[in-house]
């Protein structure tokens, strides 16, 4: 079942035009806990009105040296004493995924509003507690699936409520990146099941899962195979070899009968690939981010040929020229959509979209994968999953 549009800070225009940034009148006061990713939330942030007055990170000068970047006056090394101290309206929680429940039910049972990365949690029972406890706090709760806010995305997202493609029977999308296909890279902590969850499942591959079910619904069954690139490799501190998966497949069956098929490698030489690709009764439409708008295919002009069919829908991700990598660029934009949304929700009261209900909906199926990876078989996938709102 999908949600209303009306009833939620929604994700997807159905023109499918460039997100617009949203000013929010009231400015709230923002606390950020871990700065890897969690530093491209202070900008979009700042941009909004609202006041970052802390952030917090392990490493105290790191994380003083990116403060005083963004003009932040409090630096902390514990995030509990963060909490306590400053009493935040916001938190983004970027932390590895092992603190993602403590932090986030700490800062609602304290009254704030909360953005947390994704995955949301390390299993589906950790993000269910998460779910409850921000509907019993009322407090906005958003998971980081920035990857829903490409203006391209938004364009398919559109084209597929509009029915562009009749019947959809088959979703292929892939995540290929090349971040861990170095063997001498150093150690972090995504290659460690217990702070990660997962590897590149849940690293990249969650994005995937998201965008699936968003646009074509609840997944059901699956199987899925993995491994690691560099079984050499250790986490960090060399306590005992890397356990997280480099690699990911995973074949399964969505609510609509549909089938789908998601690849995924963060250990892929040369490669900055994402893509999701779906096959209907009416054509086919194929989504490359920051290459181009979507690939359409249109399934009614039968008998002609395919070079007639086929139409590429131009977008504009950024305005004026794009500095550096192109998908760092996008990603940057991205992000300040998703804070937009997520600050427009904390003013009018809504439900956010992306929720941590859609984060639950994703980690069911992550929990699905792992379950599956350890039996070696098809597993069924644990619902009912949360409805999503677009």
């Amino acid at each position: 079942m999908r949600g209303e549009g009306a009833a939620s800070a929604s994700g997807a225009p159905a023109s499918g035009r460039a997100l617009e940034h949203v000013r929010v009148v009231k400015s709230l006061t923002v606390a950020i806990i871990g700065l890897g990713f969690g530093r491209a939330h202070i900008p979009a942030f700042q941009a909004n009105g609202s006041r970052v007055v802390a952030v917090c990170q392990r490493d105290e000068a790191s994380a003083r040296a990116i403060a005083d970047r963004y003009g932040v006056d409090s630096v902390f090394t514990h995030w509990e004493a963060m909490l306590e101290r400053v009493r935040p309206e916001v938190v983004v929680i970027a932390t590895p995924p092992r603190l993602h429940h403590a932090i986030a039910l700490r800062a609602l049972a304290g009254g704030a509003h909360v953005l947390c990365e994704k995955p949301l949690a390390l299993t589906a029972a950790e993000a269910r507690a998460m779910v409850d406890a921000a509907a019993r706090a009322g407090r906005v709760a958003m998971t980081g699936f920035n990857w829903r806010f490409p203006v391209a995305m938004q364009r398919f997202n559109a084209m597929v409520r509009e029915g562009a493609l009749g019947r959809v029977f088959h979703v292929h999308a892939r995540f290929l990146g090349s971040r861990f296909a170095d063997e001498a890279v150093a150690p972090t902590w995504r290659m460690d099941r217990a702070e990660a969850g997962h590897g590149a499942m849940g690293d990249m591959g969650v994005h995937l899962i998201d965008l699936v079910r968003w646009n074509f619904g609840d997944f059901v069954r699956l199987v899925a195979t993995a491994g690691i690139a560099y079984p050499s490799r250790d986490i960090p501190g060399g306590a005992r070899p890397a356990d997280a998966e480099d690699f990911c497949a995973v074949v399964g069956e969505l609510a609509t009968g549909a089938s789908v098929t998601l690849s995924v490698s963060r250990a892929a030489h040369g490669m900055s690939e994402h893509t999701i690709e779906a096959c209907g009764t009416r054509g086919t439409l194929a989504y490359r981010l920051g290459r181009e708008g979507p690939r359409w295919f249109d399934g009614e002009l039968r008998g002609a040929s395919v070079a007639s069919g086929l139409g590429v829908m131009p977008v504009t991700e950024t305005a004026g020229p794009a500095a550096g990598d192109q998908l760092e660029v996008i990603g940057r934009t991205t992000i300040a959509a998703l804070v937009a949304r997520f600050l427009e929700a904390t003013e009018r009261g809504l439900t956010p979209a992306p929720s941590f209900a859609d984060g639950l909906g994703a980690q069911v199926v992550l929990d699905a994968v792992l379950e599956s990876l350890a039996r070696r078989t098809w597993m069924d996938v644990a619902g009912p999953q949360p409805v999503r709102a677009h």
